[in-house]
């Protein structure tokens, strides 16, 4: 399959390029910055997501995966950008799949009033996608993800007393991994076939922990 990831050189985009490569399929992968990764399976292009988008033929899977936290650009970036890339390589004959990175700030309202505000767009706009999607007999699907470790959280998993304090608001009293991810996303968009327009919230219990008082 022909698969299409952005935010593709760090983290859970550039995860997801290794695991799609290993895969067996062809991957283009779109960042503002050069990518490590090097495979005869792989074409890196340097695009920003919030400007003119290149053509692209056929595009079957579709991970939509840039994201910020802060600065003025987060709701373009995070939530308008993505609808671009989704309305130009998504409604096509060819498509199989959608996949949306949220956040579980998307239900919880956490972190960054405007990012919080942009994952909250993005899993409505992939239930609106999976609606349009249908036709296509494509599926349209997000993950909201808890804490992952991936460079954008370096802030936080350099520092122990910070970690430990992540950590201990889970019940499971870990992170997720960047592959971890990557292993989910390619469930969803290449081998499921009958769930769509559903967030998945993966948190280690972060939302649900709570302390009874009797």
């Amino acid at each position: 399959m022909k698969i299409l990831i952005t935010g593709a050189s760090r983290g859970i985009g550039l995860a997801c390029a290794k695991k799609y490569v290993e895969m067996g399929h062809d991957v283009i992968g779109f960042d503002i910055t050069e990518s490590e990764f090097k495979s005869p399976s792989y074409t890196h292009m340097l695009v920003d997501i919030t400007g003119t988008l290149p053509d692209i033929d056929d595009v079957e899977v579709l991970i939509n995966n840039v994201g910020i936290q802060e600065g003025p650009n987060v709701i373009s970036t995070n939530l308008t950008a993505t609808i671009s890339v989704t309305e130009k390589y998504a409604f096509q004959d060819k498509i199989h799949s959608v996949l949306f990175m949220a956040s579980s700030s998307a239900s919880n309202g956490a972190e960054f009033p405007e990012y919080a505000a942009s994952k909250g767009g993005v899993v409505t706009y992939m239930k609106n996608s999976a609606l349009r999607l249908a036709k296509f007999k494509a599926t349209s699907n997000s993950i909201s993800a808890g804490g992952v470790y991936t460079p954008l959280n370096f802030h936080i998993t350099e520092n122990p007393t910070l970690m430990e304090q992540c950590l201990n608001e889970t019940l499971l009293h870990r992170w997720a991994s960047a592959e971890e991810i990557a292993e989910l996303s390619y469930f969803l968009t290449n081998v499921n076939l009958s769930m769509t327009g559903q967030d998945l919230l993966i948190d280690n219990g972060e939302q649900l922990k709570s302390n009874f008082i009797w």
